[in-house]
């Protein structure tokens, strides 16, 4: 599931951690915690579609790309990155995309 992306973030690191603990003093099972993941990852892929109006556009030099298993891997060197009015130059990132499935469809 292409969700679970979200849970690489701060906040998804956190969520698990914590759920783990209170898997550990029996506060919870562990089907509880992995229906709390999954409902994570729907609300942040649901308020990242519908809440996010920001646009950035890049540009920057191709270094290497990949496809594999239906996902891209890109790193890029010398790269700008330009919202609005303010411009961050990077000296290099690694772009990773897979296609995203639709809410309520595997």
């Amino acid at each position: 599931m292409s969700y679970q992306l979200y849970r690489n973030t701060t906040l998804g690191h956190t969520l698990q951690e914590s759920l783990d603990e209170l898997i550990q003093v029996s506060q919870i099972t562990p089907q509880l915690a992995l229906k709390v993941l999954l409902q994570f990852d729907k609300a942040i892929n649901n308020a990242l579609a519908t809440r996010v109006k920001n646009k950035v556009t890049f540009k920057g030099h191709l270094n290497t790309y990949r496809f594999c298993d239906n996902v891209w891997t890109f790193v890029l060197n010398d790269v700008e990155f330009r919202e609005a009015q303010e411009t961050v130059a990077v000296g290099k990132v690694k772009i990773v995309a897979c296609e995203g499935a639709k809410m309520g469809k595997p």
